[in-house]
């Protein structure tokens, strides 16, 4: 059997981001208004630096406004909160983004619920978490809307049908990646590490969305002859062969062995990991788009 073929999200999201930016430059030649991205950092995590950093050059590449604010890890979960409400009334900003994790004496919900559900671009507000699970218009968590659509790109629009396995069930992807799934018409099951019996519930799957976070944990033989394999999973690992001390990045899936076994997968770099930062800001342009009462892109 032929390997599966390589989905690339790093040329997805590239796509995606370009169709951004000509959304962004119709609204500002035919309403006058640049969608605007905020994002608020609270400390000095290095690998959140580094993120919130690529963020804002992304958001300025497509045309839109960037706004920055840092907060040291000392500042009151009150500073925090101001910035958001101060953010939430400004009406040049659409997309509110609170770069996690927040230090400990800080309530992560309780400063997620504080963004307006409407500029929530990460998708994380309780509210947009219950409007999404009801079928109602919602801000869409990013990951697993770019999960959704490579595996759209993978196998085509009409998913109806189709077995479908998500593999971790946090907030942040698992959740809302099985009500996507239900909502293309697939039959989902959420399953997680005490799953009794994983490897025969993956092997009935046209569809693994793989988010456990334990390393290469899905084994090819786990796999179903063909099946769609997208790998959320980022997990550093040693890498002795490329020096003391050195590291690699691996998925939750055991690539090697399921390359042999699927019809298409996310490698880990190169898959999911590029599509969040993208589809966050086709969120900031849908967010816009609402704010004004006017019809919204397509995905």
């Amino acid at each position: 059997m032929s390997e599966a073929k390589r989905i690339d999200g790093k040329a997805f999201a590239e796509g995606l981001r370009a169709r951004v930016a000509a959304r962004v430059q119709k609204l500002k030649e035919d309403h006058g208004v640049t969608p605007g991205l905020a994002v608020v950092l609270v400390g000095e995590d290095p690998a959140s630096q580094v993120y919130v950093r690529n963020k804002g050059k992304q958001t300025i590449e497509v045309g839109m406004e960037s706004f920055e604010f840092k907060l040291d890890a000392t500042a009151t979960e009150g500073d925090l909160l101001d910035v958001v409400e101060e953010l939430n009334a400004d009406p040049n900003v659409h997309g509110i983004l609170v770069q996690l994790p927040l230090p400990d004496h800080m309530d992560e919900a309780k400063v997620i619920n504080t963004i307006s559900p409407d500029k929530d671009v990460d998708g994380f507000h309780v509210i947009n978490s219950g409007r999404l699970m009801t079928g109602q218009e919602a801000m869409i968590p990013c990951t697993p809307y770019g999960c959704l659509m490579l595996i759209k790109d993978a196998l085509g629009d009409n998913l109806s049908g189709k077995r479908a396995i998500v593999v971790g069930r946090s907030n942040i992807v698992g959740k809302p990646m099985a009500q996507l799934l239900l909502d293309a018409h697939c039959t989902v099951t959420i399953a997680h590490s005490r799953t009794r019996d994983l490897a025969g519930e993956c092997s009935r799957a046209d569809i693994v969305v793989a988010a456990v976070g334990r390393e290469r944990m899905i084994k090819g033989d786990w796999i179903k002859p063909g099946a769609c394999v997208i790998d959320v999973g980022i997990n550093r690992i040693p890498a002795p062969e490329k020096g003391e001390g050195k590291t690699r990045l691996v998925g939750d899936v055991d690539f090697d062995e399921a390359v042999q076994v699927a019809g298409a997968i996310t490698p880990v770099p190169g898959g999911v990991g590029p599509m969040t930062i993208a589809v966050l800001l086709a969120n900031t342009v849908t967010a816009c788009c609402r704010s004004l009462g006017i019809q919204e892109p397509d995905a």
